[in-house]
């Protein structure tokens, strides 16, 4: 049986350590390393050993009682989240590290919503009880207000299969015909063992045991009892189906691509279909570390690395698994790469697009307007690790500038935008209808266009122009979202349209209708997370209403005090600094992004960015229609009238 196991926490709560030590443990390594020695074996990397923090997603393999895990080991900052979320989309079973020492902290809620996102049966182990004032009930009942309920330690209550009567009772309060037998006939340790695995297994009910990585307490005994707890099942008879969920580069610059078989198998010289490309697998490769053995076939339920294929992407699925993963942690800044003007800019555009098919949240792009390569960030620490990566990868020195706030522009009402596109030997006419969506929905395409009005191979044509880029909004030039567009009607000519006809006239039908909207300038929020002296809670409420934000009534936790609320990432993603100088260290901030809305400073934003929306060189909601042999420009304002399809 192959089970993959994701190992997740908020930054320092000693994942990495219980990593190790499930290895150490099930000899799959020899020596334990440690963090702060610069030896874990799953810290291979020499930035995460340099700083000390988990920046790549990395796996292990342990071979236990008949059962193959592959454990990963993921990143716990939150500038490197984003590679975190990608490996949630292969994982059947999850451990999630909370230190008994902080508690459920801002990242741990983050981590956790993403688990419920995808449904990934989640054990918790609070680590580090070796510490002094470690109070284990405390967290538990952390865990009860902040993030489920049904959560149940099995510490004591489970042990070689047994149950106390407290788990006993537990489970059966949670099935009832189990419930209903307990009443009648008493425990049955088959039935209740079985039961526990369902609810497990479908998030019902989520075990908890308590350890101290560092000093090897409870780690072993915890994964005998999750040995005993998880189950999966994969066909390897079904039709093949991979989800892609890592991309790196090897010594040799070879394009290693990272995936789950999630059902049939695949082999070496196997050919693999996915968009309009076709490739033979060359190199199957099971990665241990940042060793692996090459083998010949895997099967579904294995996480495997295969050479061959050059053009897949991240969160793709491949066989009859079409549907590409959407992820939701998204950076907020951006930042211009900075880099001797004697490098020329295709050779270091070349670098960073490799660093893009690594890491996608890069989104790396080329700014024709002010050609620069800008990358979007998730905050500075990323950007230092960046600077070292493109040194010791490419051999190039570069920096970034001043990471600045990534805003998004959507609309308040619904409007019609039409786009024609008709110089000497073209032709074609697109009407869109733009309407405000949820907030965080992003762009979605909807086809009403009757087959009679426009062939379908134009129709999907639109589609694709809508959804393959973002599009400048009209106040900053900043990337619209949140808006639901829908195709009503267009034309083409049998005659006369050609390839790129239709981008022209969806682009044109687009800017046209946001000229006729009334725009909205969105910003990046946080969902922030407080806990000070009561002394200090007076200049907190302070400096978040002096930030724009917005709080909930504090509540006192034992001596302390929490805030929770929201604030613009624009004026609080530097107050860390400020914070602990004047809390001495002893507060506790956590920081989490809550999506985008409207935003505070609207008009000194516009000012300060300075966008010219008639200068944009890449949109323009002018119409082109042809008349006499000539083609000639009719203004946005004009270019309703004019549409033939009206």
């Amino acid at each position: 049986m192959y089970k993959t196991i994701g190992i997740l926490a908020h930054v320092d709560a000693g994942k990495t350590t219980f990593s190790e030590q499930l290895l150490f443990h099930t000899n799959s390594i020899r020596q334990r390393g440690r963090v702060d020695h610069k030896d874990a074996f799953l810290d291979n990397h020499a930035i995460e050993r340099e700083r000390g923090i988990t920046v790549f997603a990395e796996q292990g393999i342990i071979t236990y009682n008949d059962h193959t895990y592959t454990i990963i080991d993921t990143p716990g900052h939150i500038d490197f989240s984003p590679e975190m979320e990608r490996a949630i989309q292969v994982m059947d079973y999850a451990i999630v590290i909370i230190s008994a020492i902080d508690g459920v902290e801002g990242h741990t809620e983050t981590v956790w919503q993403l688990l419920r996102k995808h449904n990934i049966p989640t054990f918790f182990f609070l680590n580090k009880i070796d510490r002094e004032g470690v109070n284990t009930e405390a967290v538990l009942n952390e865990i009860r207000s902040n993030l489920t309920e049904n959560v149940c330690d099995i510490t004591t209550t489970f042990q070689d299969g047994q149950m106390q009567e407290e788990l006993i009772e537990f489970i059966a309060e949670r099935d009832e015909e189990l419930l209903e037998q307990y009443m009648e006939s008493g425990y049955d340790k088959v039935k209740w063992l079985e039961a526990y695995k369902k609810l497990i297994a479908s998030g019902e009910i989520f075990p908890s045991a308590s350890g101290s990585a560092l000093k090897d307490i409870g780690v072993l005994e915890f994964f005998l009892k999750l040995d005993q707890l998880t189950v999966t099942s994969y066909s390897k008879d079904s039709a093949f189906a991979a989800r892609v969920y890592k991309i790196r580069h090897d010594d040799n610059d070879q394009r290693v691509t990272f995936m789950k078989c999630i059902s049939g198998s695949m082999q070496v010289r196997d050919e693999v279909k996915y968009g309009e490309a076709s490739e033979k697998i060359t190199q199957i490769r099971l990665y241990n570390g940042n060793k692996f053995t090459t083998v010949n076939e895997v099967q579904a339920g294995e996480l495997f690395a295969v050479t061959g294929l050059s053009g897949l992407e991240i969160g793709e699925g491949l066989g009859v698994l079409r549907e590409k993963a959407v992820f939701e942690l998204i950076p907020t800044l951006k930042s211009k790469v900075i880099f001797d003007s004697n490098i020329h800019v295709k050779e270091m555009f070349r670098c960073f697009k490799i660093l893009d098919a690594e890491d996608p949240s890069l989104h790396v792009f080329w700014d024709e307007h002010f050609q620069e390569i800008h990358v979007h960030v998730m905050g500075v620490i990323q950007l230092e690790v960046l600077e070292q990566i493109v040194r010791e990868r490419f051999s190039y020195k570069v920096s970034f500038g001043e990471p600045k706030i990534l805003y998004k522009e959507t609309i308040k009402a619904t409007v019609t935008g039409y786009g024609h596109f008709e110089p000497l030997r073209h032709y074609a006419e697109v009407h869109l209808q733009i309407e405000p969506a949820e907030r965080g929905s992003g762009v979605t395409f909807v086809n009403k266009c009757h087959a009679d009005h426009l062939s379908v191979g134009n129709q999907n044509l639109i589609h694709q122009h809508v959804l393959e880029r973002n599009h400048h909004g009209l106040l900053t030039g900043s990337a619209v979202t949140d808006v639901l567009i829908t195709l009503l009607t267009g034309r083409g000519s049998n005659e006369h349209t050609s390839g790129g006809d239709f981008r022209e006239a969806t682009h044109r039908a687009l800017r046209q209708g946001l000229e006729q909207a009334e725009n909205i300038l969105l910003e990046p929020y946080y969902d922030f997370k407080i806990k000070v002296d009561m002394d200090h809670i007076g200049r907190v409420m302070s400096d978040v209403q002096q930030a724009h934000g917005r709080f909930n009534p504090p509540e006192n936790i034992g001596d302390k005090v929490v805030i929770k609320g929201r604030v613009p990432v624009a004026t609080f993603m530097n107050y860390s600094t400020s914070f602990a100088a004047f809390t001495n260290g002893k507060g506790a901030l956590t920081l989490n992004f809550a999506g985008y809305d409207q935003c505070h400073n609207t008009e000194q934003v516009i000012e300060e960015i300075g966008y010219d929306k008639n200068a944009d060189p890449e949109y323009t909601s002018t119409s082109i229609f042809c008349a006499k042999g000539k083609g000639y420009s009719v203004p946005w304002e004009e270019a309703k009238a004019a549409m033939h399809c009206l």
